[in-house]
């Protein structure tokens, strides 16, 4: 590893084979994907979570999976971040998305966290909302409860979308560690399918 700056990439979801392949779990989607693409990252256990290193573009990434459930990913996220002192500028939080269409990307500094609880619980254990967070969007809901909804498995119709959106999410963070949210932002945050032009 060659840049002594450590950048988090922190995929929200819930732990064990019964939300594997939800819709609230998009972030653990990415952060397999993420760690797939380099031999050498492998997981363990750590911060309350499952973490792993991997470098991207020559630059020192950290993937973690909190354990502690969507609601409580702030533990896992407050522990990490003060044990390898990240910046609140190079934590990017990646989350499922209600309000989003389907397999759309928004990329931010910062900000609210629109009633996305796994984002409010970091909030508050790093004591600001000011940390890079890239949501996904799971699609409209209808009339179903919101629990249940996101606790849903994709239609199979549905999920070459969504893979797809995992390819721009990989790209987007690949942006987001060389060059920063801003131009992570300009490139993704368009239609669907813009940053395949």
């Amino acid at each position: 590893m060659t840049n002594k700056t450590i950048k988090l990439v922190v995929g929200l979801g819930n732990p064990g084979s019964k939300y594997q392949g939800t819709r609230h779990n998009v972030g653990f989607e990415l952060i397999d994907r993420l760690a797939q693409g380099a031999a050498s990252a492998a997981f363990s256990h750590k911060f309350e979570g499952l973490l792993a290193e991997t470098e991207i573009d020559f630059r020192r990434v950290l993937l973690l999976k909190p354990q502690t459930f969507m609601n409580l990913s702030g533990r896992s996220v407050g522990q990490a971040v003060r044990f390898y002192k990240v910046a609140h500028p190079d934590l990017l939080v990646v989350c499922d998305d209600l309000s989003l269409p389907l397999g759309k990307l928004r990329l931010r500094p910062g900000g609210s966290d629109g009633g996305q609880k796994g984002l409010r619980d970091i909030t508050s254990h790093l004591g600001t909302d000011q940390f890079p967070r890239l949501r996904i969007g799971i699609g409209d809901r209808d009339k179903i409860e919101a629990t249940d909804y996101v606790l849903s498995r994709f239609r199979s119709s549905e999920r070459p979308v969504i893979d797809d959106a995992l390819i721009l999410a990989s790209q987007a963070v690949a942006v987001w560690v060389t060059q920063g949210i801003e131009a992570a932002m300009n490139r993704f945050n368009g239609p669907v399918g813009q940053a395949f032009a």
